[in-house]
């Protein structure tokens, strides 16, 4: 659809939209979402909690595509008075935004990215590089700040917590300090740069779905991050005054494998387009990996191949959310949420108070910080246009407030991950999740200290 025509969009038969574009509130219309909820977050406390099946996750025995495919279902049970093939226009509207394709495309890309870097050793080297610069009696404030940079260049927290907590625990037992403070370093880090990275699925669903450039959003994201890491390393480096660290030993490392991710980094932060940003890293990785004789012609590919399947259930998802979130709309579940945040939230500041609530809510519900915010994102610009927040202080909200949760719930990958990796279980861990905990402070200062709009 050419959004500079609108005049030339075809009315759907049945449509609200034939009565002056305005939806009037249905809270039924949001029933999907409701569907969705009981699926996936019943069925994860059952088998986290209460049924467990030994050697699984019970957040990932409900596939998520499953759950959501189910609750498109529902949606196309609603609303009689449209038709079969209306519906499926709505939803073809919906794919076709321009933001939805565009975050599909940097998907596949990011994807392949993650593909090649991981194979050309790039990750391992840069935490090892980074790790044997840090004096071992700082080696705590210094996992933080490798966390950080490397989550920031991947793209991925849960690829940094992969990496790091094995490490994490080596620091911690060859340095005599405390290991759940040192994993939940590890994973303060990792949401720290996931949350600032331009390559992160969740800044691509945040920043595109409010159709915000990336450095903009990055900006706003830094204003109400830094001061949050700031506070996180002074706690941090305290504490390492206040103890004896030991020699943590030797980390091998190759600079040519760690090099990409430096460029990646800087290009990034500079605003390039990110196509191209992915596009130079993916060159240097394969050059590095060829000098360094990690890849080779077959692993090349089969790297890239790797990393862009592991993209297809998160575009699978935006896909059926796209589809969802268009039929809500249609039959005016973004009217009712909208009503109540009127009802319940009063001028700009109780906006963004409802985009942050709505977007904790949603990765609380479905433990994926992605999914949370392709979710949340389409009410959260409709709230944005009613209270005249901008575009960028919702993508930052958005992604923000879906980090700080994603980061502490028990049953999310990251604490998953990080419990398995490193042998204590997440409920250790919450306790020394200092960043997650000061970004939420710093969110709500954000929001307190932001100016009414006066017209």
């Amino acid at each position: 659809m050419n959004e500079n025509t609108p005049d030339k969009e075809p009315v759907i038969p049945g449509s609200s939209a034939n009565t002056e574009g305005k939806k009037a509130p249905n809270g039924l219309a949001l029933m999907p979402i409701v569907v969705f909820l009981l699926l996936y977050l019943g069925t994860g406390i059952y088998f986290e909690y209460i049924h467990p099946i030994e050697g699984q996750m019970g957040f990932y025995i409900m596939s998520v595509v499953v759950a959501f495919s189910i609750a498109l279902i529902v949606a196309f049970a609603q609303n009689p008075a449209l038709n079969f093939d209306g519906k499926i226009h709505v939803c073809a509207r919906g794919i076709g935004d321009d933001n939805i394709t565009i975050m599909l495309f940097i998907f596949l890309a990011a994807g392949a990215f993650g593909g090649i870097a991981k194979e050309a050793g790039g990750a391992s080297s840069t935490a090892n590089l980074l790790l044997s610069i840090i004096p071992g009696s700082f080696a705590v404030p210094g996992l933080f700040l490798i966390a950080s940079l490397i989550s920031m260049a991947m793209g991925t927290s849960v690829g940094t917590i992969t990496i790091l907590v094995p490490i994490a625990a080596q620091v911690a037992a060859k340095g005599g300090f405390s290991l759940p403070l040192c994993v939940g370093t590890v994973v303060g880090g990792a949401m720290f740069g996931d949350n600032l990275s331009f390559i992160s699925d969740t800044t691509i669903a945040a920043t595109k779905t409010q159709g915000v450039l990336m450095k903009d959003k990055f900006r706003t994201n830094f204003r109400i991050a830094l001061p949050a890491a700031v506070a996180t390393l002074l706690i941090l480096i305290m504490s390492a005054m206040s103890s004896k660290g030991a020699a943590l030993g030797e980390y091998s490392y190759n600079i040519i494998q760690a090099l990409p991710y430096f460029v990646v980094l800087v290009l990034a932060i500079l605003g390039l387009n990110v196509f191209l940003v992915l596009g130079v890293g993916i060159v240097l990785f394969i050059i590095a990996g060829c000098m360094t004789g990690t890849l080779t012609y077959v692993s090349i590919f089969t790297s890239m191949g790797n990393g862009t399947s592991g993209m297809f259930e998160t575009m699978i998802v935006t896909i059926l959310v796209a589809s969802i979130g268009a039929l809500i709309k249609e039959n005016g579940g973004f009217e009712a949420v909208l009503r109540f945040i009127e009802k319940h939230f009063s001028g700009k500041k109780g906006g963004m108070m409802g985009i942050s609530l709505l977007t904790a809510l949603m990765d609380i519900s479905t433990a994926n910080n992605t999914v949370a915010i392709v979710m949340a994102a389409p009410i959260a610009k409709e709230i944005s246009v009613h209270y005249d927040i901008e575009p960028r202080k919702t993508a930052s909200l958005l992604d923000t407030c879906s980090c700080i949760l994603q980061g502490v719930i028990p049953y999310g990958a990251q604490l998953l991950i990080a419990s398995s990796l490193s042998g204590i279980s997440s409920l250790h861990i919450m306790p020394c999740l200092y960043y997650p905990y000061l970004l939420a402070v710093c969110v709500l200062i954000s929001i307190l200290l932001e100016k009414e709009n006066t017209h």
